[in-house]
């Protein structure tokens, strides 16, 4: 259980989801501050800094995805908690430093597990394991060697890259874009072709048969990018 001192901002303009983000964080051991609109989440940031920031996109005084740059250069984690569902929208929040995107209606489990994983990554952001362990398979980061039960997997160049950008911020979205533009260079944002070719390359050397691409080692987020499994 959390710290009671981990306090998350809710900014929604939505009562009954407030109230229900708020019972559900608190249960959970978080506290918590609540904003209805954009103004009033910019004050309560000067105030005192809460560590993450749960944004609605739709505000009535201002779009929220104007306060995602805002919030992450006040030093907090953010996600982003919207019934838009558009591909473009989710991609657009996540190049802005959106920690991650949840789509409403939402599961109370997952959202409180994608919290934990923004809060890690805010917690401790130069602290990178060397080593990332996931399951039987352990990517050696400073070494650059990838081993599955114990056993070295050779992996194209192109493949280690694009895991090792997964690896770097494991549990946390990485857009196409983003991965493109890391691993091909910049002009290469809208090759996606290139990453779905790793992407399989990667799944066949190091993932279980049959674990499919919602519950292996690199997640899909269909149109928008890639993440590596947190757990």
């Amino acid at each position: 259980m959390p710290d009671a001192k981990v306090r998350v901002l809710v900014i929604e303009d939505d009562a009954p989801i407030r109230r229900l983000l708020r019972e559900a964080l608190e249960q959970a051991g978080y506290g918590v501050v609540e904003a209805a609109n954009a103004a009033e989440a910019l004050a309560l940031v000067q105030e005192t800094p809460p560590l993450l920031a749960l944004l609605d996109l739709g505000l009535p005084d201002r779009d929220g995805m104007e306060l995602v740059p805002l919030l992450r250069k006040a030093g907090l984690a953010v996600l982003v908690l919207s019934a838009r569902d558009a591909s473009a929208e989710k991609v657009a929040a996540l190049d802005l430093g959106a920690d991650d995107y949840v789509t409403k209606p939402f599961d109370a489990g997952e959202l409180l597990a994608r919290i934990r994983t923004a809060l890690r990554h805010r917690a401790a952001p130069q602290a990178l394991a060397a080593t990332v362990v996931r399951g039987d398979v352990e990517i050696d980061l400073a070494a650059r060697i990838v081993r599955r039960g114990g056993v070295p997997v050779h992996l194209a160049p192109k493949e280690y890259a694009v895991l090792a950008e997964l690896a770097a911020q494991p549990g946390r979205v990485i857009t196409h874009a983003a991965l493109l533009r890391a691993v091909w260079g910049p002009g290469h944002e809208g090759d996606v072709e290139y990453l779905r070719v790793a992407a399989r390359g990667i799944r066949r050397k190091l993932e279980q048969e049959g674990s499919g691409a919602a519950g292996g080692l690199i997640r899909n987020e269909p149109a928008v990018g890639y993440r590596l499994s947190d757990s």
